[in-house]
């Protein structure tokens, strides 16, 4: 690539885009241009909710030209229905990677994990501390909002890892999406690299998690195995 591409952060369920501060700070420190984007169906109890594909809006409109976007866990999802012709390349960490029809919600086999509490029309995670954040050292609990079911159901119409490079990011301590789970997903991936961490590698390594994107964003671009 002659010129840098802008990064693009796209959080996961339940949280915001304040997860990514210190990879952004770091990326940033390094001369990348860092944008992130808060998906809808993240809201507060009392907001309205929205599903996957006003997700997969909001990160169409974020992006303004040459991209790679780096999703993680339920963003994988609506950043794969939504990659236009500039996103370069696709960065799941720890992340849900769908194809045409599928929903997380038949990704996980159609029952809800033990850890998800639905209410009406929002799911809530129960014990974030050791699903999400179990290698944190201050888990931010606090800072997480209810989730739109709706998000957890849409199907996806479109999936641009067909024909746009991707890597994907297995996190192998991870409680929230288990490593076989990963490993299966990820044979989709043009590249797979491993972490020794959990399921917020942003959080618990994120020079790690920098030093990955780094390298995968230099790669030369190449089709994916979809697409040979």
């Amino acid at each position: 690539m002659s010129e840098r591409p802008t990064l693009l952060l796209v959080h996961g369920a339940w949280h915001g885009s304040w997860c990514w501060n210190p990879l952004r700070t770091l990326l940033e420190s390094h001369g990348w241009r860092v944008d992130t984007v808060d998906l809808p169906s993240v809201a507060p109890q009392d907001a309205p909710r929205h599903g996957m594909h006003d997700d997969a809006q909001a990160i169409r409109d974020a992006v303004t030209g040459p991209t790679v976007v780096i999703a993680h866990s339920y963003g994988g999802i609506p950043a794969t229905q939504a990659a236009t012709p500039e996103v370069q390349h696709l960065i799941y960490v720890a992340a849900f990677m769908p194809d045409v029809g599928d929903s997380l919600l038949n990704m996980v086999g159609g029952t809800a994990p033990p850890w998800w509490c639905a209410e009406e029309d929002v799911i809530h995670a129960l014990t974030p501390e050791t699903v999400f954040f179990n290698d944190v050292d201050a888990p931010p609990t606090d800072r997480l909002l209810p989730q739109s079911l709706k998000a957890f159901t849409d199907e996806l119409t479109e999936a641009a890892w067909h024909g746009t490079p991707s890597t994907y990011v297995l996190c192998e301590k991870d409680n929230a999406i288990p490593p076989f789970a990963q490993e299966a997903m990820a044979g989709r991936a043009t590249t797979i690299e491993r972490l020794d961490a959990g399921h917020s590698p942003f959080l618990s390594c994120p020079q790690e998690l920098a030093a990955i994107i780094e390298n995968a964003v230099s790669l030369p671009r190449r089709p994916s195995p979809a697409s040979e």
